[in-house]
């Protein structure tokens, strides 16, 4: 099996957009499993890498970014997802983790051939996220209790996408092995 790492897509976020009330109860069941992603990256030493949204502050670096959403209304959802003192963070500005970002060029040079992502949005940045990964011959995992959704029926139909188009493997957090 390729070298795999864990990719945190947006979690570290202060819910001030529109969609954040429909989002809210999808996140609060996610982190569980996001949390059992990331005890066993961490405990096997897997490569985390957070790829968070700048929100248009582009004089932002991954500090100030957790610093605003800790300081927020909705820094419960961010605390027990918090980056530790070894996980990686990449800035981006759209939808996919690969989007002008330095991504792919750090994952080339730790060898990963093998993503398993979770964070939010299913049917946004995680489905854009998955192609972009598929298309660079990256292998995909994704774990459906560890992602959450604005739409649950887009949602389902993006895991769908995922598993049949992408060949994205699709099981829960506990059953995926890293």
């Amino acid at each position: 099996m390729p070298q795999t790492a864990l990719i945190v897509i947006d979690m570290i976020n202060t819910y001030e957009h529109d969609d954040a009330a429909l989002l809210l109860p999808s996140v609060r069941e996610a982190l569980t499993g996001i949390g059992t992603l990331l005890a066993a990256a961490r405990e096997r030493e897997v490569p985390v890498v957070y790829v968070n949204d700048n929100f248009g502050l582009w004089r932002s670096h991954h500090g100030e970014i957790l610093e605003e959403a800790l300081a927020g209304p909705h820094a419960d959802l961010v605390e027990p997802v918090r980056p530790d003192e070894e996980s990686l963070f990449v800035v981006k500005a759209r939808h996919s983790v690969f989007y002008e970002t330095p991504l792919a060029y750090l994952l080339g040079r730790l060898g990963v051939g093998r993503l398993v992502l979770c964070g939010q949005v299913t049917e946004q940045c995680v489905l854009y996220s998955a192609l972009d990964a598929h298309v660079r011959h990256l292998d995909v995992t994704v774990a459906p209790d560890a992602v959450a959704h604005i739409h649950r029926e887009l949602a389902d139909a993006a895991l769908r996408m995922m598993e049949v188009n992408m060949a994205a493997e699709v099981r829960d957090a506990a059953e995926v092995s890293l």
